[in-house]
């Protein structure tokens, strides 16, 4: 799939070189908001191992090198390794390619009644009895996952609407865009100048979603860091 985009305009203190903060869309808050929806595991693997602060790395590594002996037999260690992103209507940036990889039908493993007479009770452990019959639910049958439904033709999937210009400040803060917000956010920044400030139209593709996830572990000045190439908090 070709690499998914989104544009923004931001407002750049030339003098300090910093973004003040970016008119977005509907498009780029969605992508924000559903980081938090996204399993540790996956900001892992999207992030790689080796670029985690901290140790969680390590227990990323830990649970891929233990053997599947040690493992629970109703349990796979790809529900940690590679948990399920959300199910949304509309998949933000990220999540189109966390979504692409998987398969039509869950991972997810569900027994029923081993008697062909009974079959009333379903469990994920083989080690279940069905109290029917009292024989063990261990017959494996397939679990779909069913399909997204639109529940109207009007919707635009997502998380907030889309009718709204939104401010996103250069430390995440969120808020509609006004015309009294952009006063404020220039005298809290104490800005004299007008001839200071530049506009700059970027797009924000999927390895620039990336590097934004992770300054949003390491930093209060994310877009700075991500589109200005300066790395100060």
């Amino acid at each position: 799939m070709a690499d998914r985009k989104v544009s923004l305009k931001l407002l750049i203190d030339t003098s300090r070189k910093k973004v003040l903060f970016t008119e977005a869309g509907k498009d780029f808050v969605d992508f924000l908001f559903y980081l938090l929806a996204l399993p540790v595991g996956t900001v892992i693997r999207l992030l790689t191992k080796k670029s985690m602060v901290g140790c969680l790395g390590n227990l990323y590594d830990s649970i891929e090198n233990l053997s599947q002996t040690y493992i629970q037999p109703n349990q796979d260690k790809d529900s940690l390794l590679k948990p399920k992103a959300p199910a949304l209507t509309e998949l933000p940036l990220l999540l189109i390619n966390e979504a692409q990889g998987q398969a039509p039908t869950s991972s997810k493993k569900l027994y029923i009644c081993s008697s062909s007479h009974c079959r009333r009770s379903a469990s994920d452990a083989t080690s279940a009895i069905c109290p029917s019959c009292s024989r063990y639910i261990n017959f494996e049958v397939t679990y779909i996952t069913p399909p997204a439904v639109n529940t109207s033709s009007s919707d635009e999937g997502g998380f907030v609407k889309g009718v709204v210009t939104y401010m996103v400040m250069d430390d995440l803060v969120v808020k509609p865009m006004s015309t009294i917000s952009s006063i404020t956010i220039l005298n809290k920044f104490n800005v004299k100048e007008v001839g200071v400030l530049e506009e700059k139209v970027v797009d924000l593709t999927m390895a620039k979603g990336l590097k934004l996830l992770k300054a949003s572990l390491q930093s209060k000045a994310v877009l700075t860091s991500v589109f200005l190439g300066n790395t100060r908090s």
